[in-house]
């Protein structure tokens, strides 16, 4: 017989409230930063958090080229791309990066720790980086987060 206590709670589009959250990056470290963005993003800080919907928040991340890596990784650490021709690899360091487009380290790591499917190309549709302290959502009244 089964136990009616311990149903299994599934969200529905109905029960799925938004808000939008405002982090600073300025002076955080990239990957715990981005671990905490991705949570946000996914809904796992809620309670009704369901694996397989968008249930998380929308976030934008102000003060991007503030953000730290440890060790030697600005300049070690490579991003792999690849073309698909023969020799058509790319590598670049988080420096060169940083110089060209500063938001897109942050944008990586945070899609890295996001399902590798539909869903996670919709979450990234939630995030908004910008490079420096002034940022286009004003009108959301995003509520400002410490990291």
């Amino acid at each position: 017989m089964k136990n009616p206590y311990f149903k299994t709670y599934s969200a529905k589009p109905d029960d799925i409230q938004k808000k939008w959250v405002l982090i600073d990056a300025e002076g955080q470290t990239l990957g715990r930063l981005a671990t905490q963005v991705a949570t946000i993003l996914r809904g796992k800080n809620k309670p009704e958090f369901t694996p397989h919907m968008d249930t998380g928040d929308n976030v934008v991340v102000i003060n991007a080229e503030k953000i730290h890596l440890t060790g030697k990784k600005l300049t070690d650490k490579e991003y792999f791309s690849y073309s698909g021709y023969p020799g058509g690899e790319k590598f670049t360091t988080p420096a060169e990066l940083f110089e060209k487009k500063p938001t897109e380290v942050l944008t990586k790591a945070v899609k890295g720790m996001l399902p590798k499917n539909r869903l996670g190309r919709q979450l990234m549709k939630n995030l908004r980086v910008y490079a420096g302290p002034v940022h286009q959502q004003t009108a959301q009244n995003p509520e400002k987060i410490t990291i």
